[in-house]
């Protein structure tokens, strides 16, 4: 063989690998990166942390305790308010009391009040001592209705001043309800920003949790490829098997952007010069394999 032979053999398998190079990229529709819906979980109220124990990693189940906000300074308040309400009632008067002893001597004059009508029909007794037994008991109803209005007064001031005190008492329960710290998903911790013992403020992140279970493959296309796309379409999706091939997965498109976007620079769709591309999200149930951020392929 020689050399001019041998020389166009090598340009003729460097064009050939070239051109199936090329055609690699050429065989798929759209390409991506994986993420999945993660979930920042953060204190609800100021205190220390306490049994808190996460790591990276951990699986963590939906309604799990993960921690304890302490809580000793709400409980001390909680009975300090207690007392106060105690005191508050002890001021209240006993109404049945205080109203018992009128309403007994209103029973006397009632019955004086019929043994005399019998007396005046029998010519036994005067009309006048009729007429003052009469207005001795109308007299003392009046009494009565007047004592029985002062003590519902003072005993509706006392509760109105009872009221406020209770509802701080019960802004204290909801605060000790959001001191305990759980855990909104199934899902694995992501990243875990503090440690057990450290002060935590309302609204400081304690840890970052997401369901691998199902990631999301958020893929581009190019305008003349949405009118082959719909919502809920099985798709292929590949990633990479680590031995220089492709593994093949189902995935199913849970959403199309409505709107179109540059062609972000980490990302070739199949007609490389569209400027304007839509973003879709490709659903892939996740078997171990896929991790966030790796990248994937679609075949429509």
């Amino acid at each position: 063989m020689t050399n001019k032979n041998l020389y166009l053999i090598v340009v003729i398998l460097i064009a050939i690998s070239v051109t199936g190079c090329g055609n690699g990229n050429k065989s798929f529709d759209a390409t991506g990166t994986f993420e999945a819906e993660e979930v920042i979980v953060s204190a609800e109220v100021p205190g220390i942390l306490q049994n808190f124990t996460l790591e990276d990693g951990q699986i963590l189940k939906q309604k799990q305790v993960v921690g304890v906000i302490d809580t000793i300074q709400l409980t001390l308040r909680k009975k300090q308010l207690q007392a106060q309400i105690k005191a508050v009632l002890s001021k209240q008067p006993d109404a049945a009391t205080q109203l018992a002893t009128i309403q007994k001597q209103i029973e006397t004059a009632q019955r004086e009040q019929a043994r005399f009508t019998k007396l005046v029909a029998g010519n036994s007794a005067s009309q006048k001592q009729l007429d003052d037994i009469t207005a001795n008991l109308e007299l003392l109803q009046k009494q009565y209705k007047a004592s029985q209005s002062s003590l519902n007064i003072t005993i509706s001031g006392l509760q109105a001043e009872v009221q406020p005190l209770q509802a701080q008492i019960d802004q204290i329960d909801d605060q000790v309800r959001r001191s305990v710290i759980t855990n909104p998903i199934d899902g694995t911790v992501l990243t875990r920003y503090v440690r057990q013992s450290e002060l935590a403020s309302a609204g400081k992140a304690l840890y970052k949790v997401a369901d691998l279970s199902t990631l999301i493959l958020r893929a581009y296309v190019s305008g003349n490829q949405m009118a082959t796309l719909k919502i809920g379409q099985n798709v292929r999706v590949f990633v990479d098997d680590g031995k220089e091939g492709f593994r093949e997965m189902t995935g199913q498109i849970t959403w199309i952007s409505a709107k179109s976007e540059f062609t972000p620079k980490t990302i070739q769709t199949k007609d490389e010069r569209a400027n304007l591309v839509y973003a879709v999200k490709i659903s892939v149930k996740n078997d171990g394999l896929l991790k966030i951020g790796m990248y994937g392929e679609v075949k429509f």
